[in-house]
C-alpha cells in the first residue's frame, strides 16, 4: 500500500522465494520451460527480466540471464510466459499444479503472475479501505481481467469494462463501457450528483 501524498510506502507483502522456486519447478516439470521476469520489492523496485519473456506495455525493465539475479532480493511477484500455451492455460495449468505454494493469476494476455498465497486485489482493497474508514459495502470496483475477480467478491458492486476477459464478465454486477471509451468515467458520472 502507497501513500501517494505522503510518498511512502506503508506496507508491503513479498514473495517466499523458496516457495515460488517449488512453484516454478512444479509448473515446469508440468508444462516445460516458462520465461520469466520479477518484480522487486519496495518504491525503487526493478522489474527483472529473463531471456525470452516478452514484455507488455510500457514496463521500464532491467534484463538479466543469471538465474541467482532473480533470487537475490525481495520480490512481490514473479511473472511466467510460456512458448506455446495462451494464458489462460498456463494460468490454469499453474493453478492447478503449483496453487497450494502461490496464487497464481492472470493480469492480462501474456501477464500471469505468482503471488504470496492468499494475496489478491481484494487483499489491498481491503487494507486501503480499512485504513480510509470506508466498509465493503459502501464500495464499487472495476475491472477488466480474472486478476480483479477476488476485489469483485469483496466490494459491494463489480463493474466489468466491455473489453474485459468472459471469467470477469461472468461474476460482474453490472458491465460498462470500454477502457478506450472511458468507461469508468462514464459509471462514475452515472452515479455522481
Amino acid at each position: 500500500m502507497y501513500d501517494a501524498g505522503a510518498g511512502r510506502l506503508l506496507t508491503s507483502v513479498t514473495l517466499d522465494r523458496q516457495l515460488a522456486g517449488v512453484a516454478l519447478a512444479k509448473i515446469e516439470a508440468e508444462v516445460g520451460t516458462l520465461y520469466l521476469a520479477a518484480s522487486r520489492d519496495g518504491l525503487d523496485g526493478d522489474v527483472l527480466v529473463g531471456p525470452g519473456y516478452e514484455v507488455k506495455g510500457a514496463l521500464p525493465a532491467t534484463p538479466f540471464t543469471d538465474a541467482s539475479d532473480l533470487w537475490a532480493a525481495p520480490l512481490n511477484k514473479v511473472y511466467i510466459q510460456h512458448p506455446r500455451l495462451t494464458s489462460d492455460e498456463l494460468a490454469e495449468a499453474a493453478t492447478r499444479v503449483a496453487g497450494g505454494f502461490v496464487t497464481v493469476t492472470m493480469a492480462g494476455e501474456g501477464i500471469v503472475e505468482l503471488l504470496p498465497l492468499g494475496l489478491s486485489k481484494a487483499t489491498g482493497l481491503s487494507l486501503a479501505a480499512r485504513r480510509l474508514g470506508v466498509k465493503a459495502a459502501e464500495t464499487i470496483a472495476f475491472g477488466d481481467m480474472p486478476n480483479d475477480i477476488p476485489m469483485f467478491a469483496w466490494s459491494a458492486h463489480g463493474v466489468a469494462m466491455a473489453n474485459a476477459h468472459e471469467d470477469l464478465k461472468a461474476v460482474a454486477d453490472g458491465m460498462t463501457a470500454s477502457n478506450e471509451e472511458d468507461g469508468i468515467a462514464q459509471t462514475l458520472e452515472a452515479l455522481l450528483p
